[in-house]
């Protein structure tokens, strides 16, 4: 069994994760760490979990654990490695964004891998530690990746995204209230969204020649978690020439997949699939993606990256089904 530690365990993320490696075959949680909560019942937090745990929130971790989960606010696990450490055994997985670019990727005597099944799967199963994306930077880079490997992003590219209120995380605010996201719609960070950085990073790792802007407009929905992206760039090929790319990038993928119908939230809401569609519209090729924020685009992506690198089936734990109803 894989010994697991998670850190900043109150969160969205952290509530996911616990949930997903409970019914982990191969996997068992050693501690469950926050400053906030040190004590109380898991369940008392995530109550969800009621009656499938009696596990409590620790104060101390345990450094000799297989793996550790970093669910903490970006900025704040470069804080917490500082002062905890772990034995040179334990491979450790960072849902923030403080490792996902080169230039942080160095880290102490750490070198985290971008962990992002569908660019980087072979060098995350030889991985130490990973860099989980960010769950906007997923949508994004899966709607993109097939055109930047062939080279065909030629013009620029635009991207109007919506995601749930899960996205904000567990802190309150203004935007978070019930009263003012209910029956409500609103764009954030147009144009300058911190995801943005690490989708041109991989985009130019497979196309070096893109310099084209991403022109991304992210919006809040009035509902709790999910992301529905579309994204557009000219396309002088057929649709079916864009079917069969796509196609052929993510024919090996588990969670991946491209749709012949158009797609709604519910399809993918409580799982870790990502659902791509494909459209043309003359000479501009729109592709529509939907996935679950805090699975495919958090947790979820984070536990398929640990089976990987502990050399397991991609899917276990990750056989979910989705809220359709």
């Amino acid at each position: 069994m894989i010994n697991v530690g998670i850190i900043g365990g109150a969160g969205y993320t952290a509530g996911e994760l616990i949930r997903l490696l409970l019914n982990h075959p191969n996997a068992q949680i050693d501690f469950v760490y926050s400053t906030s909560q040190a004590g109380a019942n898991v369940s008392k937090v995530h109550q969800d979990l009621l009656g499938s745990t009696e596990l409590k929130f620790a104060s101390e971790i345990n450094p000799e654990v297989d793996v550790v989960f970093l669910c903490l606010g970006h900025g704040n696990s470069t804080a917490f490695l500082e002062k905890h450490h772990f034995s040179k055994q334990t491979k450790i997985i960072d849902l923030s964004n403080d490792f996902r670019l080169k230039a942080d990727r160095e880290f102490q005597d750490k070198t985290f891998v971008y962990g992002l099944p569908e660019l980087n799967k072979e060098a995350i199963k030889s991985a130490q530690h990973i860099a989980n994306p960010g769950c906007f930077a997923t949508a994004i880079q899966l709607s993109l990746l097939p055109l930047a490997k062939e080279n065909l992003l030629k013009e620029d590219v635009h991207v109007n995204a919506v995601t749930g209120a899960t996205g904000a995380g567990t802190s309150p605010s203004g935007t978070t209230h019930f009263a003012w996201r209910d029956n409500n719609f609103s764009s954030y960070k147009v144009f300058s969204h911190q995801h943005l950085e690490e989708i041109i990073q991989s985009l130019r790792g497979l196309q070096t020649d893109f310099e084209k802007e991403i022109n991304f407009i992210p919006n809040r929905g009035n509902f709790s978690r999910g992301i529905f992206a579309s994204t557009y760039t000219l396309f002088d090929g057929s649709i079916e020439e864009a079917k069969r790319l796509y196609e052929n990038y993510y024919s090996e993928s588990l969670f991946t997949l491209l749709s012949e119908e158009e797609l709604h939230l519910k399809q993918v809401v409580n799982t870790n699939h990502c659902f791509l569609h494909l459209s043309k519209f003359n000479n501009k090729l729109l592709i529509t993606c939907v996935l679950d924020n805090l699975l495919k685009g958090a947790s979820g992506q984070a536990v398929h990256n640990m089976n990987l690198m502990f050399g397991l089936d991609e899917s276990e734990g990750l056989k979910l089904k989705a809220n359709y109803f």
